[in-house]
């Protein structure tokens, strides 16, 4: 099926690794220009030379308030035009609310809520009809994930918000969704799993739970990302798409 990315440009945030370049391999590989950002110089310059001539790296923090006007100005200027933006960023500290600090919750606040909020809006003042704007979250929208309170706390919000967007948008033709990954295979779900002092018992232990008895590869997330994306899913809007294998047991 021909999504329709060629020679559309999409703006990654958090795409030096994971879940954000497994997506801009298969933009790139359906034709799209990307912009990706990350905070490191050395990951973004590593991912752009894996990526090829389609991609560009910005090093920028989500919750940098200049990092939204950075992102469009890069887009604009290599590639003409923006058509739509990956809203992505680092798990906060992961733990128990109880254990976790004030100013824990006020950066995470700022990268994980504001920084995306504040980058969706940019990019929307740009956006013409066929745009796309879609929310990395995760199943934690639905269900709280043990160990990840900040991440409970916020994601949720997030996609209350991503919805009211999408209302906001629609008239102009902009659609926005979110997107629920579950246990994907990554770094940040490594650590979570190496974190409980035995890495393998604990995904054995998810994996039991999950009805396709397995985590997921980056690059299966990277194609359900790229079609919400894309022009191919041009009626779908306001909706949350989980990326789970089944673990997420409500409709």
């Amino acid at each position: 099926m021909d999504l329709g990315l060629t020679d559309r440009t999409y703006i990654l945030t958090g795409a030096s690794g994971g879940l954000g370049l497994a997506t801009a391999q298969q933009l790139v590989a359906d034709g799209a220009n990307v912009v990706i950002s990350s905070r490191s110089q050395e990951s973004v310059d590593r991912a752009t030379a894996e990526l090829g001539l389609r991609a560009i790296g910005v090093a920028v923090d989500n919750a940098d308030a200049t990092a939204p006007a950075q992102l469009v100005a890069a887009a604009q200027e290599a590639f003409g035009r923006v058509d739509g933006v990956l809203i992505s960023v680092g798990g906060p500290p992961p733990g128990p609310i109880l254990d976790r600090t004030e100013e824990e919750w006020r950066t995470s606040f700022e990268s994980v809520f504001l920084g995306a909020i504040r980058l969706a809006t940019t990019v929307a003042e740009v956006l013409g009809d066929g745009g796309s704007i879609a929310f990395v979250l995760s199943t934690s929208v639905k269900s709280p994930i043990a160990g990840l309170g900040i991440s409970n706390g916020l994601r949720p919000g997030l996609a209350m918000a991503a919805k009211n967007l999408a209302d906001e948008l629609g008239p102009r033709g902009i659609r926005v969704n979110g997107l629920l990954p579950g246990r994907i295979s990554t770094d940040r779900v490594r650590s979570i799993d190496a974190a409980t002092g035995d890495a393998d018992a604990a995904r054995a232990s998810v994996e039991r739970t999950i009805p396709l008895r397995r985590y997921g590869a980056p690059e299966e997330f990277g194609k359900v990302a790229a079609f919400v994306l894309s022009p191919a899913a041009g009626f779908l809007t306001g909706v949350m798409v989980p990326v789970d294998g089944g673990l997420t047991r409500s409709l």
